[in-house]
């Protein structure tokens, strides 16, 4: 594990984590399914204390840092947490807490080494705090056994997870590269460890799952260790740490990768890595393909369409084989559906807007929410089905194509439009670095279509030449009808679109 100047092999880590859980046994208190805060960056520490409170059978509850007290009261109220660990330049609102440096050392030096645990149980509990676009977060409940072969590797990282705990053959080391091995020639073997990055940050599940599922598989974790991403740092760790897998999040993160690839091409070493992969947000197709361009030793880029309640609803990887497939367009998988309002299967090629529905292991519910677990998570003919909220239609050739959340769809002259399939557009203008569409409110038609766009460097864009654009590839009543442009279009770490704060910015502007 690498996080800045930290460094800890396996028999570390695992130590350090087993005097952390018998210290919050014995100093703390903590017992098996309590929950425990954590309000961390990301850091050595963090790591080890997840490991430690699934060590000792408790519950590590996700807190974003960036949280100010109130919000902080708020999760941690709703989680029924029993202690907080922390930064030290943040506040405690709960009791007993534990600040990341000497108390934390202390602590540590309390705990015994002895991996004398109890046995632990697939129905102990895994909690991931997710927010979302918009509301208050929420607990999302998994069984341990679930999130492993759903989302961890589930003992094959070169394939599908394995169903079955007695199936799980290799060891550690014998995966080790395996997801790498699944894209690579067969007379390759691979790199000798799969060393990997993720920009998404511990307190999300990107960060959470990437840095778990490497860990299983017997490769190496490397954490970004600064507070805000910087591009020319993120490269410096690929040649330094001999990178072997970087996970992005969609173009927010990828744009500025190239921007700095173009500006220093010889500055950097990408000659270790393999694989690109994202999720939370999407990577235009023109993106992908200057990806391939520009690091040539890239042999696959993966990218998942998921959510917390559904991790992978659908996927695609582009390769060196073909062009870079279309962005939002996705292969479909046996576990998932595209289902319209009566749950029925939408007709492929039929154009039909429908939900997709995920079945197989998912989480239990959501915690302190029964209606909004009965919402999310439903029974069809005997088998329970996942609805996460994406809305997507269905290829002739099966293939699945998101056009966005429902949550977020506009409604304009009684006709549906879904932001994502606007924004993917709005993006391969050659002018445009990022972009957002909301629907703000109009007299005639409901809602109007607004396209908040930034532009790249010193560039314009205007209505008319946005139109022109886009018009040969959406349908009239789609097209922007309105147009902002904004020095930085405002997302979440993750690379998640702030929708609110793009309706507040466009309503100004109309008031304005």
């Amino acid at each position: 594990m690498v996080c800045g100047e930290q460094r800890l092999t396996y028999k570390e880590l695992d130590e350090r984590a087993t005097r952390l859980a018998h210290a919050l046994q014995d100093e703390l208190g903590i017992r098996p399914g309590d929950h425990v805060g954590l309000q961390l960056y990301d850091s050595a520490e963090h790591l080890e204390a997840m490991l430690a409170c699934y060590k000792a059978r408790a519950v590590p509850i996700n807190v974003n840092w960036r949280y100010v007290a109130d919000e902080l009261r708020q999760v941690l109220e709703d989680a029924g947490a029993k202690a907080l660990i922390h930064e030290s330049d943040m506040t405690a609102v709960i009791e007993p807490s534990v600040a990341r440096g000497d108390h934390y050392d202390v602590l540590i030096a309390k705990g015994s080494a002895a991996r004398d645990f109890e046995p632990r149980s697939g129905d102990d509990h895994y909690v991931l705090y997710t927010g979302g676009t918009t509301g208050r977060p929420k607990g999302v409940v998994w069984r341990h056994e679930d999130i492993f072969f759903a989302v961890l590797g589930g003992g094959n990282p070169a394939g599908p997870p394995i169903e079955k705990p007695e199936e799980i053959t290799r060891t550690p080391i014998e995966n080790r590269a395996l997801r790498l091995r699944a894209f690579l020639p067969p007379d390759d073997p691979g790199p000798e460890q799969f060393i990997q990055l993720s920009l998404s940050p511990l307190m999300h599940a990107g960060g959470q799952w990437s840095a778990l599922a490497t860990l299983l598989g017997g490769g190496r974790v490397v954490l970004y260790h600064e507070r805000h991403v910087d591009m020319a740092t993120v490269l410096r760790l690929v040649g330094d740490e001999r990178l072997t897998s970087l996970n992005m999040t969609g173009d927010v993160s990828a744009v500025p990768l190239l921007d700095e690839l173009r500006a220093h091409p010889e500055r950097y070493d990408t000659s270790s890595l393999q694989l690109l992969g994202s999720g939370a947000s999407m990577l235009s197709g023109h993106v992908k393909a200057e990806l391939l361009e520009r690091i040539p030793s890239v042999v696959a880029i993966s990218e998942a369409v998921g959510a917390s309640e559904a991790p992978v609803e659908a996927a695609t990887v582009t390769t060196r084989a073909g062009v870079p497939p279309q962005s939002l367009k996705f292969n479909a998988r046996p576990e998932t559906a595209v289902v319209d309002d009566t749950f029925k299967p939408v007709e492929p090629g039929s154009g039909q807007v429908g939900r997709l529905a995920v079945r197989g292991r998912m989480p239990i519910g959501y915690h302190n929410d029964p209606e909004k677990t009965a919402r999310t998570f439903v029974e069809l003919d005997g088998v329970r089905w996942t609805l996460p909220g994406d809305m997507a239609t269905v290829d002739a050739d099966g293939s699945i194509r998101l056009v966005g959340r429902g949550s977020q769809c506009i409604n304009t002259g009684g006709e549906k439009v879904y932001p994502e399939e606007v924004e993917a557009v709005i993006k391969t203008h050659p002018n445009v670095a990022d972009a957002l569409v909301v629907g703000r409110p109009h007299p005639k038609w409901g809602q109007q279509v607004v396209a908040l766009v930034q532009p790249i460097d010193d560039n314009t864009v205007d209505l008319a030449d946005l139109d022109a654009h886009c018009r040969p590839h959406l349908a009239a009543y789609k097209l922007p009808r309105d147009l902002v442009t904004v020095d930085h279009v405002q997302r979440s770490p993750t690379g998640k679109p702030d929708y609110e704060w793009a309706r507040r910015r466009v309503t100004a502007d109309a008031a304005g």
